[in-house]
């Protein structure tokens, strides 16, 4: 009697444990990379970026040009002369360092830049993934695109076109537009 009751308490208590977890993905580097406003931040990042390492080329060129002259008139200088000149080059040669790692270092200026101009579009994106989530009343959502490996897929789960639907993107090719348009026989 005592194992039929366990078996029975076993029995109710298990199915509410053992539900099953909706589970999807989505490809979020597919979902911003159709968004205007992540590739105009993109762009204006590149711009920085290019900015800022046309001014560490040219200090660096600064240096280079430092360097040829001091090793031109090196037989011309006495050692206090040429020492002086050896600390000039290596402080410029450090202040190219430095800047350089104060703009494309770890958590630098072009770190810093990049989570300023991506932070509203990752929010929006943020956004639209917990409603769709909400809606579909998922447990989990992964992102197919990041470090995170997925063997298999099953395409019923991947909801990245919902995701798209909520943040407004058009899917459709703009491809598709032109191949409607129906050849008119030539009159004569």
């Amino acid at each position: 009697m005592n194992k039929f009751l366990i078996l029975v308490v076993l029995s109710s208590i298990l199915p509410v444990t053992a539900q099953a977890q909706k589970i999807g993905y989505v490809d979020m580097e597919f979902v911003t990379s159709k968004m205007p406003e992540y590739q105009q931040a993109q762009a204006e990042i590149n711009q920085f970026s290019e900015k800022w390492a046309k001014e560490i080329q040219e200090k660096f060129t600064e240096v280079d040009r430092l360097q040829r002259a001091y090793m031109a008139e090196e037989v011309l200088l006495t050692d206090e002369l040429k020492r002086k000149r050896q600390n000039e080059i290596r402080e410029k040669e450090l202040e190219a360092r430095e800047y350089n790692n104060k703009v494309f270092g770890m958590n630098g200026m072009l770190f810093e830049k990049k989570k300023e101009l991506m932070k509203p579009v990752l929010e929006r994106v943020q956004r639209a993934v917990d409603k769709v989530s909400a809606q579909r009343r998922l447990d989990f959502l992964f992102d197919k695109s990041s470090d995170f490996v997925m063997i298999y897929t099953n395409p019923k789960h991947d909801y990245t076109d919902y995701i798209m639907e909520e943040l407004g993107i058009d899917m459709k090719p703009a491809a598709a537009t032109t191949s409607q348009t129906v050849a008119q026989p030539v009159k004569k």
